[in-house]
């Protein structure tokens, strides 16, 4: 019986040790290795991937799409299909993350695919430039699977040159410029394709047109 007792509570107690430890180095030691490791050698990632603009103010984060509505003077990024209207982190005005579903013979998504090809045509006509139906990208009518994709390709990008620099009175030479400057390749050089990130290259906008 005394025996039985003993070698309970020497389990008991071999059990709350292995909890002390296994605690403390799963629970505090290794989540601050990881999170200085990270901040050490990683640090703009993990806090965020944050963009900030001239004065050094927070803007956003390169990982999320940010909507600018129907305002001219930026480049817009593709259309956000999210599943339902943003009602917990509102700073951002942002989409719960999610795609449209609809198959590719959905008559709803070919007809909003039309429509989004018009308006693109129509918002980007400005005096001395029309683009044609066939010029806009694939991007440019359709979402993203997340419905939050922060990049447009450069064609889009392109699609886009002379309203941005007749709204913003920049010659079509400097915003194409800032658009080269801010086109990223294919990851490693063949994951992917080129990019441009929309907020990023809106931030470096709004300071070059400020200039």
């Amino acid at each position: 019986m005394n025996n039985s007792v003993g070698n309970t509570a020497r389990l008991i107690g071999a059990g709350l040790r292995a909890l002390l430890v296994l605690t403390i180095v799963c629970g505090v030691v290794y989540p601050l290795a990881v999170t200085g490791i990270a901040q050490a050698a990683f640090g703009h990632q993990a806090n965020g991937s944050e963009i900030k603009d001239a004065n050094g103010t927070v803007v956003g984060s390169s990982l999320i799409g940010q909507s600018y509505g129907d305002d001219p003077r930026w480049f817009r990024g593709r259309p956000a299909a999210g599943l339902a209207a943003n009602t917990v982190n509102t700073r951002y005005e942002l989409l719960v993350s999610g795609a449209t579903n609809k198959a590719a013979d959905s008559p709803e998504l070919l007809k909003a695919v039309r429509e989004a090809r018009a308006k693109a045509v129509l918002d980007n006509t400005v005096p001395g430039y029309a683009p044609s139906p066939s010029e806009v990208p694939a991007d440019a009518v359709t979402s993203s699977g997340s419905g939050l994709d922060p990049d447009i390709s450069p064609a889009y990008a392109k699609l886009q040159l002379h309203r941005i620099a007749e709204k913003n009175g920049l010659p079509v030479a400097a915003v194409a410029k800032l658009v080269a400057e801010h086109t990223r390749s294919r990851t490693l050089g063949f994951m992917g394709e080129p990019r441009v990130n929309v907020l990023e290259l809106n931030v470096a906008l709004k300071d070059l047109a400020q200039r």
